[in-house]
C-alpha cells in the first residue's frame, strides 16, 4: 500500500495554478492540466544592479565634494588668519629667504691637516675653520730667516769697510795737502806731490766702491726680509678662516685631501645679509621706492614680522617664476624687488633667521601707509641706541622671544 504525502494528494489552489501557467508559457512550455498538483516553486529575489550601484556612488562623489569644500575653505581660513588684510598702500609678495653664499677655499695648492668646524656651526669673522699642512713653507720660512740673518752680517761689514775707506780717504787727503804745502815752501819735490794726489783720488774711488757695495747688500738684506714675510703669509693663508659671520652649509673636503689652488673646502652662508626677492606687477613695482620700509613674515614665525628694508628694484620687467603666485593670472611680467633684513635686528637673531625659509614680504609703497598691528616691527637696537619702528608690541623686543617657536607661543 503506497503511502502518499498529504502534501501531494492536496490540489493546488487557483492563483497557484494560474500562474505556474503563465510561467510554463513565458519559457514556451506546454502548461500541465489544471486538476495536476504542481510543487510550488518561489521566485528568488534579484537585485537589480543598476539600481544598488547609482546610490552609493553618488553617495561617494556627494562626500568627496564635502571633503574637498571642507578643506578649501579651512585652508582659506588658515590663510586669512595667517596672511591678514593688508591696508592701502602696502604691497606684498611672496618668497624665500636667501643668504650670500661665500665658499672657504685654499690660495695654495696643500694637504688639509685639520678641520675644526662642521656643517651647520656658526662661525664668526676672523673664526679659524680649517688648518692646511705647512711643513714645507715653515722649512722654507726658516731658510729665508737664515739668510737674513747673512745678509745683516754682510751688511754690518760692509759698513764697516766704507768706514775704514773714509778714514784712509782722510789720511790721504791730509797728507796730500801737506806735501802740497812743503812744495810751496821748497821743501818737497813735485813727485811727492804726484803720489800723494795718487793716493787720495785711490782712497776717493775704495769709498765708493764699499758705499755701492753696502748698498747692495742692503737690498739684499731686503730681498731676504721679503722672503721671510713672503713665507708668513703663506703660511697665515693656509690657516682658513671665515670672512664674515655666518654658518657652515657644506663641508666640501676631509682631513687627509690634497686641494690644488682655489680648491672648495667649505659653503657658509652670510648671515648678516639675509633678503628675499619678491615679484610683484608693473603697477605695484611702479610704487615702491629705495629704502623703503618693509616687513618680512616667514611661516616658521607667522607671529613676528622681521624689520626690513629694500635696496634693490629690477629695471627691466621678466617672466614670472612658476614658483610664485601672482595675484591675477594676467600679470605676465613681474619686477624683481629685494627686501633685505635689518642688520642690527639680523645680529642678535642669526641663529633663528634661516636661508630657504619660505614666507611673504610686505613694502610700504606709500609714504602715508601705516603699518597694522599685525606688522609693527621690534625694536632695533643700534649701538646704545634703541630705535622703535613704528611702536613694535613690547613682547617682540627680546631676542629670545623672536628667536624660537616656544617665544611665538609665549605671546
Amino acid at each position: 500500500m503506497n503511502q502518499q504525502s498529504p502534501i501531494a494528494d492536496r490540489p493546488a489552489p487557483p492563483e497557484v495554478a494560474a500562474e505556474s501557467a503563465q510561467v510554463s508559457n513565458e519559457r514556451g512550455l506546454v502548461p500541465a492540466p489544471t486538476g495536476v498538483a504542481l510543487p510550488v516553486a518561489l521566485p528568488a529575489v534579484r537585485p537589480s544592479a543598476r539600481l544598488s550601484s547609482r546610490p552609493r556612488w553618488l553617495v561617494r562623489a556627494a562626500l568627496a565634494v564635502a571633503i574637498l569644500a571642507g578643506g578649501a575653505g579651512g585652508a582659506y581660513f588658515w590663510w586669512q588668519r595667517l596672511h591678514p588684510a593688508v591696508p592701502a598702500g602696502i604691497v606684498f609678495g611672496n618668497g624665500r629667504l636667501e643668504a650670500d653664499e661665500i665658499n672657504i677655499d685654499t690660495k695654495y695648492a696643500a694637504r688639509i691637516a685639520e678641520i675644526l668646524v662642521d656643517e651647520g656651526d656658526l662661525v664668526k669673522a676672523g673664526q679659524v675653520v680649517a688648518r692646511m699642512d705647512t711643513r714645507d713653507l715653515e722649512a722654507s720660512l726658516k731658510k729665508a730667516q737664515a739668510q737674513v740673518l747673512q745678509a745683516r752680517r754682510a751688511v754690518d761689514e760692509a759698513n764697516a769697510n766704507v768706514a775704514q775707506q773714509r778714514a784712509l780717504l782722510l789720511l790721504a787727503k791730509q797728507e796730500y795737502e801737506r806735501a802740497e804745502y812743503l812744495v810751496q815752501k821748497g821743501f818737497q819735490t813735485k813727485e811727492v806731490l804726484d803720489q800723494r794726489q795718487q793716493q787720495l783720488d785711490v782712497a776717493n774711488a775704495a769709498l765708493e766702491a764699499a758705499i755701492h757695495r753696502a748698498t747692495a747688500l742692503e737690498h739684499a738684506l731686503d730681498a731676504a726680509t721679503h722672503d721671510v714675510e713672503l713665507y708668513t703669509v703663506e703660511i697665515a693663508d693656509d690657516t682658513l678662516v671665515a670672512p664674515r659671520d655666518g654658518r657652515i652649509q657644506y663641508r666640501i673636503a676631509n682631513v687627509g685631501e690634497v686641494l690644488p689652488a682655489g680648491g672648495h673646502v667649505f659653503a657658509m652662508l652670510d648671515t648678516s645679509n639675509v633678503y628675499m626677492d619678491i615679484y610683484l606687477p608693473t603697477r605695484e613695482a611702479g610704487e615702491v621706492r629705495y629704502g623703503a620700509d618693509a616687513r618680512i613674515v616667514v611661516d616658521a614665525y607667522p607671529k613676528i614680522p622681521i624689520p626690513a628694508k629694500v635696496t634693490y628694484i629690477a629695471t627691466q620687467a621678466q617672466f614670472t617664476p612658476k614658483t610664485v603666485e601672482t595675484k591675477n593670472e594676467r600679470d605676465k611680467l613681474m619686477f624683481r624687488i629685494r627686501v633685505r633684513i635689518d642688520p642690527d635686528w639680523l645680529r642678535a637673531r642669526s641663529d633663528a633667521v634661516s636661508s630657504g625659509l619660505p614666507g611673504l614680504a610686505y613694502v610700504l609703497a606709500s609714504r602715508q601707509a601705516k603699518w597694522p598691528a599685525s606688522l609693527q616691527g621690534p625694536a632695533v637696537t643700534t649701538g646704545t641706541a634703541v630705535r622703535q619702528d613704528n611702536a613694535a608690541p613690547p613682547a617682540a623686543t627680546t631676542p629670545s622671544a623672536a628667536a624660537s617657536p616656544q617665544g611665538t607661543a609665549a605671546q
